[in-house]
């Protein structure tokens, strides 16, 4: 690995732990950070009340970039693992489910886009 993948790994991780102390500071609960599953990660999975949420932190050289590093082969990625998660935590199946994201960049304050997609405007079937 590269010195420079390196950093990015590693402001990667300092960006998701940021993402989570928000979280809780928001008044929600972590269940997860970084699960893995063979068709994808989940960065953060937390918990408020009745809302399960799936979070998905993206770091960039600027907001705009961020927020479009989310492309739709992304969002079915993130959408396929939560349902590999909730297949593995099925207690939590019942709670309302949002995916959100969070992006970052220098010299700039992080954004929050609450449900920023749906489950059910992802399209599962593959396209050559």
């Amino acid at each position: 690995m590269t010195r420079e993948r390196r950093r990015r790994e590693r402001a990667g991780r300092v960006a998701e732990m940021a993402t989570a102390v928000w979280y809780v500071c928001l008044g929600f609960r972590p269940l997860a950070r970084r699960f893995r599953t063979p068709r994808g990660e989940i960065d953060l999975v937390v918990r408020r009340g009745a809302v399960l949420v799936f979070v998905e932190v993206k770091l960039r050289a600027d907001q705009t970039a961020a927020a479009e590093a989310v492309l739709p082969r992304g969002r079915r990625r993130i959408v396929e693992a939560a349902r590999w998660w909730l297949a593995k935590h099925p207690a939590h199946a019942r709670y309302t489910m949002r995916f959100d994201v969070v992006t970052w960049a220098p010299r700039s304050w992080p954004r929050r886009l609450t449900g920023a997609f749906a489950d059910d405007q992802v399209h599962t079937t593959r396209r050559g």
